[in-house]
């Protein structure tokens, strides 16, 4: 191969962009008692590679985390990783603390604009809660992310936990989160809906 086109082709190459996913989350994301390898962000990983999909994820999650901490977290991890997709799953812990669905949806905000001015689509994902929060509380709160995401036209994710309650095996025994046996199913959900926001 003459030099010249051996030198393009290793440019072309090395400027590339492959698909960075950023997950940030918190412990339904971070493979709460579990080996990370385990979790449904390595899982979904795995799969794209195995589809000869070009993407690099990075699971920025973290158990315990609020949408305050999130917010503290996003801007060096846009710096450094530069995403083209943002994946956004927290709010859980802000809402099992019962803080107040108006600064929920502020941060939740905040973070979408940051990502949106870093150049990176946001998929939002539906957090829910345990019933005895009151209702009140729990329509404040749930009414964050439609609200969100039609505000901004933003991908939904639907709260995927929800299709594993009361199933055996599923869930641990605090209610909250799902076990090992249940992170393959999260991923294959996640797969279906985040797949078609790849960049081609």
């Amino acid at each position: 191969m003459p030099r010249i086109l051996l030198t393009i082709l290793l440019l072309v190459s090395s400027v590339a962009h492959a698909n960075t996913v950023l997950i940030l989350g918190d412990s339904l994301s971070a493979g709460y008692r579990m080996n990370a390898d385990q979790a449904w962000p390595r899982l979904l990983a795995e799969q794209w590679r195995r589809e000869g999909r070009n993407v690099e994820l990075v699971n920025a999650s973290v158990s315990g985390d609020t949408t305050q901490g999130g917010l503290q977290r996003l801007p060096p991890l846009l710096e450094r990783h530069q995403p083209s997709l943002v994946v956004l799953e927290l709010g859980g812990n802000d809402g099992l603390r019962g803080l107040p669905p108006p600064l929920i949806e502020r941060n939740l905000d905040t973070m979408i604009a940051l990502a949106d001015q870093a150049g990176a689509r946001v998929v939002l994902t539906e957090i829910r809660l345990p019933p005895n929060y009151g209702r009140r509380y729990l329509e404040q709160f749930e009414g964050i992310f439609g609200k969100l995401a039609e505000r901004h036209e933003l991908p939904l994710l639907p709260f995927f936990v929800a299709p594993l309650l009361g199933e055996n095996g599923m869930m641990m025994d605090d209610g909250i989160h799902p076990t090992a046996e249940a992170q393959p199913r999260i991923a294959r959900q996640v797969h279906a809906f985040l797949t078609p926001y790849l960049e081609p």
